[in-house]
């Protein structure tokens, strides 16, 4: 049985519990960033439910196209490396038609004013541009649903367990206890990198997007896991972990960090020392500076503390994101990053620009289109706008 689904009781018991309590401080103290607010709730219950179903809907849509399993794989592989190829040619045509002309056709030359000569190669380039900008939206997400389908099939718990490198460890409390601190392990490196990829951050920025801080932000769940290359958690089946113990400690996992998403307890003493605890995570879900990517431990804080990335809580933190969006709408809220990413993905006209990015940091996105924004469209003019 599925923890985190009969859990669900007790989770709307404690909001109901949660929300009470709220209201009467905010009576007392004034409002805060922990109460509930009608919409914000609604959208994150919604995101939710959204999660549950979300595996659901991806096993049927992407196993059809899983390569070296589904029906419709080879037509994704050659629809992904078409779309590669058309775009490197169009970029090339681009850039040839956007240069200055060298030897001067017809009395041109680079310095000449505006001549039919000088249309001609504008409007191929502008073309060019489109098809560039078509093909390395498409490029991106049939290669990386390739990717990331094929990645999933091939580190699931199952498959692993039949190459595991020691004996089978059983059911018993130290397999159970070793399921547990192993996934733990594994959620720490998977939820870092999901705050310093940028495909991964599209996936969990929905969990990050509300401007409140109570027991409902923990069910703003993502959708699009499916979507993702993670460091899989199967991998603990070769270490001789029944994907069954693994299943039951991601269960475990999820319903201990449901309880820290609360302002209503401070600080816990000791025990913050080793565990995750609501003041480390009220820092994790800040868009205050020196809390950003910051205490990415789901049971144990001891990762952080470890790796460098632990930060007390000190300033009263600011939730949401650096940039927020303004919305309670689910699907926005779900698609918001991945539609800025693939709009960036668009706007380039470099592998090197689009990979980056997919693959580098929100941070990096941010400077590289500062520093590339486009102020004309002039031959010889780098422009990042499809139009």
């Amino acid at each position: 049985m599925d923890l985190t689904i009969a859990a669900v009781p007790a989770y709307f018991g404690t909001m109901g519990a949660e929300y009470l309590f709220l209201r009467r401080r905010a009576e007392q103290r004034g409002p805060s960033a922990a109460d509930y607010e009608r919409r914000d709730t609604i959208t994150s219950l919604t995101m939710g439910v959204g999660s549950l179903l979300a595996p659901i809907a991806a096993s049927k849509l992407l196993g059809p196209v899983t390569p070296g399993r589904g029906r419709h794989a080879k037509t994704l592989l050659a629809v992904a490396v078409g779309t590669v190829g058309v775009t490197t040619i169009a970029d090339v045509v681009a850039r040839q038609a956007a240069a200055p002309p060298l030897d001067a056709d017809d009395g041109e030359s680079p310095s000449c004013a505006e001549t039919p000569n000088r249309r001609r190669r504008r409007r191929i380039a502008r073309v060019a541009r489109r098809v560039a900008a078509a093909g390395g939206v498409a490029s991106i997400v049939t290669g990386g649903i390739a990717i990331t389908t094929r990645w999933a099939a091939a580190t699931k718990g199952e498959r692993l367990f039949q190459h595991r490198l020691i004996r089978d460890l059983g059911t018993g409390p130290l397999a159970f206890a070793a399921a547990i601190a192993g996934w733990d392990f594994i959620y720490y490196w998977n939820h870092r990198f999901m705050h310093e990829s940028r495909s991964l951050w599209a996936i969990h920025v929905v969990h990050h997007s509300s401007e409140r801080y109570n027991l409902s932000t923990a069910l703003r769940q993502p959708v699009a896991d499916a979507l993702g290359v993670f460091l899989p958690y199967g991998l603990l089946a070769l270490f001789g972990i029944r994907p069954s113990l693994i299943a039951q400690a991601r269960s475990v996992n999820l319903i201990y960090q449901y309880w820290f998403h609360t302002d209503t307890i401070r600080r816990l003493g000791p025990f913050e020392r080793v565990f995750n605890t609501p003041s480390h995570h009220r820092v994790h879900h800040g868009s205050n500076q020196q809390y950003l990517d910051q205490n990415h431990g789901s049971i144990l804080i001891v990762w952080d503390r470890l790796f460098g990335t632990f930060t007390p809580e000190e300033e009263p933190v600011v939730y949401g994101l650096t940039e927020n969006i303004d919305t309670f709408n689910p699907v926005r809220v779900a698609s918001h990053e991945h539609a800025a990413m693939l709009g960036d993905v668009a706007r380039s006209s470099t592998w090197r620009d689009r990979l980056s990015y997919v693959v580098r940091g929100p941070g990096w996105a941010k400077a590289r289109r500062a520093a590339t924004s486009p102020t004309t469209d002039e031959p010889g003019t780098p422009l990042l706008t499809a139009r």
